[in-house]
This record gives C-alpha cells, sequence and structure tokens, in this order.
C-alpha cells in the first residue's frame, strides 16, 4: 500500500512538474529542438498526470484501511507569517481535488498531445508549451491548494495564462485585444475575490486555511451563524470573482472573444480548467455557501439566466468556434445552477462530462480548421463526414453527449442538474418556491436550443456537399485524432460514474465527505419517480431539438431558416450581434474610461504634476540662469561695480 508520505511527495511531482517544463522551453526556447519541446511539454504534464492515478491509489488503500480517511495535507513551507495572519504553502488532496485534478492533468495532457501535430509549423512552438505547461501548473496549483490565498495565487496565474495564450499570436492586433479584454474582465472580478478574503482574514482573525474555515463553519457559535449580512457579503463577493472566471452574466464577454487563441489553447481554457475555476470554487466551500439561502439563490438565478441568455445567441453564429464558446457559456450557467441550488455534486459531475465532450468539441473543430486551411465559416463547410471519418464520428459522439442524447455522459449530468433545479430548497424557506420552477423552466429552455445549435452544428459541418470548392480537406494526423478518440470515449462513458440509482452514483458517494457540511441545509423535495419523469421529459427535449435541426438544416424545411432571417430581422439581427452587450460595454464602459484617462493625462498628468511639480521647478531654475547669465559680460569694471553695490546694501542691511 502506498503511504501517506508517498502521496504528500506525488502532490509536490504533480504540481510542479507542468513548472519546470514551463521553465525550461522558456528559457531555452533556442537550444532545444522542435522534437525535445515537443517531449518535454507534453512529457512533464503525463507525469503529472500519472503521479495523480497513483496518488489516486494510494488515497483509496489509505481509505479502504480507514473508512474515515477524508484528505492528505503536505506543507512545503510557511509562506506568509505577519502578526495574526499566517499562511503555508501547503496542498491539499481529498475527494474534490482528486477529481478536478484527474480532469486537469488527464485532458490537459491529451490537449498538449494534440498541441503537437496542431502548432508544429509555429515559429513560436517552445513559447507556446512553455505557456501551455504554465497554465496547467496554475490550475493544479488553484485545485490542490489548501489556503484560500494559494487557491488565489493559481487562480490569478491562470488568468495571466489566458492573456498570454489567448493574445499568443500578438502581432495580430485583433488577437492582442482579446487577450487584453480577458485579462481586464477577469481583474474586475478578482477584486470582488480579494475584498472577500479581507473579511474572512477580519472575522477569522487570520487564517485563509480552507480545513479551518470549514471547522469554524460547523461551530454553532462562530461569527459565521451570528453574522449573517457577512456571510452573504463574503459568498457574493466570492460569487463576483466565479461570474469572472466561470463567465456568467455579466462578466461572461471576454470568454466568446477568446476564440482569437489556437485552438487546443480554447479546448483548454473552455473545457476543463480556467472556466471551471468558479464553480470549483463554490463547491469547496460549499459549507459557507449554505449559511447564505440570498447569496445561493443569486447564484442558481444567474447560471439559470445565462445558460438561456448563452444559447440563444448560440442558435445563429456562423464561427465554428463562438458556437462553441457560447456553448460553453451555457454549460457554464448549468454548473452554476447546480452549485446554486445546493446540488455540489450535480455541479461537479456535469464539469467532469463537459470536460470531455467539450474539449473533444474544440478539438474536433480544430482538426476542421486544420483541414479546411484555416477556414472557420461553418456555412463554407459541409461533406466532411467521408473526408475526416475519425474527426466525424468523435464529433458527433459529444454532440449527441451535450444535447442530452440517452445513454452518453451529459444527458445523466444534465438531467440530475434539471432535477436538482426542480427538487432542491434550502431548509430556511427564506427561498420562494416559484424560483425553483423559473429555474428549471430556463434550464429546460436552454437544454433545447443546445439540442438544435449543436445538431445545426454538425449538420452544416458534416452533412451534406462540400460548400468550399477551393478547399481540399483531409482527416488530421495520429497526433490529433488519437486524444479525440480518448475524449470520444470519455463523452460517451464517463456518465455511469453518477447513476441515478440509490446507493450506485459512485461520483456521490465519493464526494459525499465533501459536501457533507452543506447537506443538512438542502432539502429534497423530489423522489426518485420525479427524477425518472424528468429524464423522459430531458429526452424528449433533446429528441426534439434534434429533429428540429435535422428538418432545418438537412430535411424538407431547409428553406425556412432563410425566411425567419427575412421575417424576424430584427431578433436575428440582435442574436448575431450578442444583444449588442459588447456594444453597451463600449458605450457605458470602455469609452467613458479612455476619455476620463486622457482627460486626467492632459489636465492632472500633463498640467498638473508635469507643470507644476516637474517642468516648472525646471523652468524657474532655467531663467534664473539666463537672468544670471547676462550678469557675466567678462567686464572687470562691470564686476567691480556690482561688487561695491553689493557692499553698500550688506552695511544698509547690518546698520
Amino acid at each position: 500500500m502506498i503511504k501517506e508520505t508517498t502521496i504528500q511527495s506525488l502532490l509536490y511531482v504533480i504540481v510542479f512538474a507542468p513548472l519546470i517544463g514551463a521553465i525550461i522551453n522558456g528559457v531555452f526556447p533556442r537550444v532545444l529542438s522542435r522534437r525535445a519541446v515537443s517531449i518535454i511539454g507534453v512529457g512533464l504534464p503525463a507525469i503529472s498526470f500519472v503521479a495523480t492515478v497513483l496518488a489516486l491509489v494510494g488515497f483509496l488503500g489509505l481509505r479502504s484501511a480507514d473508512p474515515t480517511y477524508t484528505a492528505v495535507s503536505a506543507s512545503l513551507f510557511s509562506w506568509i507569517v505577519s502578526g495574526p495572519i499566517s499562511v503555508d504553502f501547503a496542498l491539499w488532496l481529498d475527494p474534490l481535488s482528486i477529481v478536478m485534478t484527474l480532469v486537469v492533468t488527464g485532458i490537459g495532457s491529451l490537449i498538449h498531445l494534440y498541441s503537437v501535430g496542431y502548432m508544429h509549423d509555429d515559429p513560436s512552438y517552445a513559447r507556446y508549451f512553455s505557456h501551455l505547461n504554465l497554465f496547467l501548473f496554475s490550475m493544479l496549483l488553484l485545485v490542490l491548494g489548501r489556503s484560500l490565498l494559494l487557491l488565489f495565487v493559481g487562480w490569478e496565474g491562470v488568468g495571466l495564462c489566458s492573456y498570454l495564450l489567448i493574445g499568443f499570436w500578438f502581432d495580430d492586433m485583433d488577437k492582442a485585444i482579446a487577450g487584453k479584454k480577458a485579462f481586464i474582465v477577469n481583474r474586475i472580478g478578482d477584486f470582488g475575490f480579494l475584498i472577500a478574503m479581507f473579511f474572512l482574514i477580519f472575522a477569522l482573525g487570520g487564517s485563509l486555511d480552507i480545513p479551518s474555515l470549514r471547522a469554524m463553519v460547523a461551530d454553532p457559535t462562530s461569527i459565521f451563524h451570528s453574522n449573517t449580512a457577512m456571510v452573504t457579503a463574503v459568498t457574493l463577493l466570492l460569487f463576483l470573482g466565479a461570474t469572472g472566471k466561470s463567465a456568467q452574466i455579466p462578466l461572461y464577454i471576454w470568454l466568446p472573444d477568446a476564440m482569437a487563441g489556437p485552438t487546443p489553447v480554447s479546448a483548454l481554457i473552455h473545457a476543463a480548467t480556467m472556466v471551471t475555476a468558479g464553480v470549483y470554487m463554490i463547491a469547496r466551500l460549499n459549507f459557507l455557501y449554505v449559511l447564505s439561502p440570498v447569496s445561493m439563490a443569486v447564484v442558481a438565478t444567474v447560471g439559470a439566466l445565462t445558460a438561456i441568455f448563452a444559447a440563444s445567441i448560440g442558435l445563429v453564429q456562423n464561427d465554428i468556434k463562438k458556437v462553441l464558446a457560447y456553448s460553453t457559456v451555457s454549460q457554464l450557467g448549468y454548473m452554476v445552477l447546480a452549485v446554486g441550488v445546493g446540488a455540489f455534486g450535480a455541479g461537479i459531475f456535469h464539469l467532469m462530462t463537459h470536460a470531455f465532450f467539450k474539449a473533444c468539441l474544440f478539438l474536433g473543430a480544430g482538426s476542421v480548421i486544420h483541414a479546411m486551411a484555416g477556414e472557420q465559416d461553418i456555412q463554407k463547410m459541409g461533406g466532411l463526414r467521408k473526408k475526416m471519418p475519425i474527426t466525424h464520428i468523435t464529433f458527433l459522439i459529444s454532440t449527441m453527449a451535450i444535447a442530452g442524447v440517452p445513454l452518453l455522459s451529459g444527458f445523466f449530468s444534465k438531467d440530475e442538474i434539471l432535477f436538482s433545479a426542480l427538487a432542491l430548497q434550502h431548509s430556511s424557506g427564506t427561498v420562494a418556491p416559484w424560483l425553483n420552477k423559473l429555474w428549471f423552466g430556463l434550464a429546460i429552455g436552454a437544454a433545447l436550443m443546445t439540442a438544435i445549435y449543436m445538431f445545426r452544428l454538425y449538420f452544416l459541418t458534416f452533412s451534406g456537399e462540400l460548400r468550399s470548392p477551393d478547399a481540399h480537406p483531409h482527416e488530421s494526423p495520429a497526433s490529433m485524432t488519437i486524444p479525440l478518440i480518448v475524449l470520444a470515449t470519455g463523452a460517451a462513458l464517463a456518465g455511469y460514474l453518477g447513476l441515478p440509482i440509490p446507493g450506485k452514483n459512485l461520483l456521490h458517494n465519493w464526494l459525499a465527505p465533501v459536501f457533507a457540511g452543506g447537506a443538512s441545509a438542502i432539502n429534497n423535495t423530489g423522489s426518485h419517480t420525479l427524477e425518472y419523469a424528468l429524464m423522459g421529459v430531458s429526452t424528449v427535449v433533446a429528441l426534439a431539438g434534434i429533429g428540429l435541426a435535422w428538418a432545418l438544416y438537412r430535411g424538407p424545411w431547409q428553406h425556412v431558416p432563410a425566411k425567419l432571417q427575412e421575417s424576424l430581422a430584427g431578433l436575428y439581427k440582435t442574436l448575431v450581434n450578442k444583444y449588442y452587450v459588447d456594444e453597451a460595454y463600449n458605450a457605458v464602459v470602455v469609452k467613458p474610461l479612455i476619455g476620463g484617462s486622457k482627460l486626467l493625462h492632459r489636465w492632472v498628468d500633463a498640467g498638473l504634476i508635469d507643470g507644476i511639480a516637474v517642468n516648472g521647478p525646471a523652468k524657474a531654475l532655467a531663467y534664473v540662469g539666463r537672468t544670471a547669465r547676462r550678469l557675466a559680460t567678462g567686464d572687470v569694471q562691470t564686476y567691480a561695480a556690482i561688487f561695491a553695490i553689493g557692499v553698500v546694501l550688506l552695511v544698509l542691511f547690518v546698520m
């Protein structure tokens, strides 16, 4: 059996292996061959994944010997000690962080492997892998950090890496702006996270250790039970950070523009890493969120609104990556809805299944773009089913999974969220029951739209005839298709870890110790009969959406989309332009800030600071110098006269 000390050592390997890869490829790009860069860039994340599997095996052994065993902690050094504040650089492995680490390292390693083929001809190949490895290190620090402060370091790290990777081709101004947009928008949410930590430091007297925080919350005499307003403020501020990282209303606007980066980056950001950080954070702090039914209602409402809002935009997008981007925003809304109603396990379940099918979809889109010589408009595709058989079948499996087709992974995880939205209620009774019906209605509407826009994407891309006669598509190399096959297999089978059968839901049983602190605050007003009935409803909704998409884009109604576009021109234009949200932000936030900055620069910086504090004294000294220079005539008689006048003035002054 693997000992606890060995697991602690494995934790360091998991976290630091990608960092070593980032340093080597980042510092020695000109020394290393392209093959060496590939081995380092892919090999070290793979080592991280293997170490995670070994840590899981060891954890299972310890848990079988002692069923009460819940976590392994490894402290590397004392990081911050200042007055009452004490923070260690400590890692924490429990059932939740094991699931997250397996997803991050497993899917992350596949994306790294895929990148070898996709980015092979890029001149900045080493820089790309350096940034990708650094991204993985930051995400692992986020999910394995024992304290909120260490989690926040990883949180900021993935924000920095998203800026570097989205704007990877920075010589293209649009791509550089997209990277900057992601960085700035996330800083808004991160400000809320920081303020929340300050509140917690004040409340706890200096500790940000998550297990200690959980223990304090469990004490009914603690400040968390006597000061509900503070808990609500802290949880809402933390959620502000989550709306940035997990792309929820109103801070979702950065994620669709993140498509500017290389397609493997889109898969890494949108599937298994950065965008799931907010969902993970809420699930990790479940014991704190359940103390504030108001915060949970806000979280659930924002999630449900985001799900249907983004899905409606995805209905009309023609850029293959933009469709998937808005799909990601919508699916993240489902996850946020789940944790908002108290179904923390369901949120993590959908996070895991989504990681498989969305990574497969993005990498499949990358394979299509690669085959179409950079073309991303699905209206110019078609007929790729025969040209790209592996990409086609893996893309179809993942499309069926996200649409909720029965027996595939997305069916199980999405159905559980739909059931939870309708049946779970906070035990305080302060949340109106009609909200559950609203959340369910929005979620089922988003599910219908998901089936429609995803099969619209599928039919326009792979069915019919190729609409670009100059294109010569071909299947991608093995380094790209092997990850697609593995991910499609996960998209098909991962749902069986969470079967809705009493006592057989392996994932929920595994995560139960992590969510035990919040479970008592949530009442389940539903039944298994209701859940099975809703499975039938969601199946009908998914099949209806698929059938409608087939009729509109492959069947007898192919003329209807053009007619709808003409008759509903205003609505169509609004959806194509994403409800003009970016334009509204530009008018209300961006332009006033730029205008104010220019004004401040002109009057305060250039006028006041430079004019008075810097240039003013310099000009005065220059004037004195010019005046004094006129007295330096070189005439001895003039000097004698000045000397005499000075003596007389001195005598008069003394007298």
